[in-house]
């Protein structure tokens, strides 16, 4: 069942959470270079991961659809080791918070990278998804100490 939140007051909360992929040196250089065969990966990485959190309550059955009031993804690419981390912040006005979408939207923005990437790369990995932080509501802030 989903929870109650009706008798919840309406905060400002905001969640973030983290996807990383790690790749093959040369996908790093073929993404940076702007030179794959689906073009802009990093726009679309960012577009998949707004979109994501907006739609999160339609594909994660318990979570209650909330009002976002921002979305903001960032894409960080490193070089030792090869590896892209996708971070998404989400805000809202709402009973509840967005930790769900946070992790949706960085989630998937990973797998929308594997797919721009997957012609040249099929050995890449997606993991450390994570809740970094989140703030609002009852329980107040919290930030993961090993992030």
């Amino acid at each position: 069942h989903m929870v109650e939140i009706g008798e919840k007051s309406e905060t400002a909360r905001y969640a973030r959470a983290r996807a990383v992929v790690s790749l093959a040196p040369t996908t790093l250089e073929e993404l940076k270079a702007n030179r794959l065969a689906k073009g802009d990966a990093l726009a679309v990485v960012r577009i998949t991961a707004i979109q994501a959190a907006k739609a999160t309550s339609n594909t994660i059955p318990l979570c209650h659809p909330i009002r976002l009031t921002s979305v903001d993804v960032d894409v960080l690419l490193h070089d030792e080791p090869a590896r892209v981390e996708i971070l998404a912040t989400v805000h809202v006005l709402d009973r509840t918070g967005p930790e769900m979408e946070a992790m949706a939207a960085a989630t998937s923005g990973a797998l929308a990278l594997y797919d721009m990437c997957k012609s040249i790369d099929r050995a890449m990995t997606i993991h450390s998804v994570v809740l970094l932080e989140k703030s609002g509501g009852k329980s107040g802030h919290w930030h993961r100490d090993d992030a």
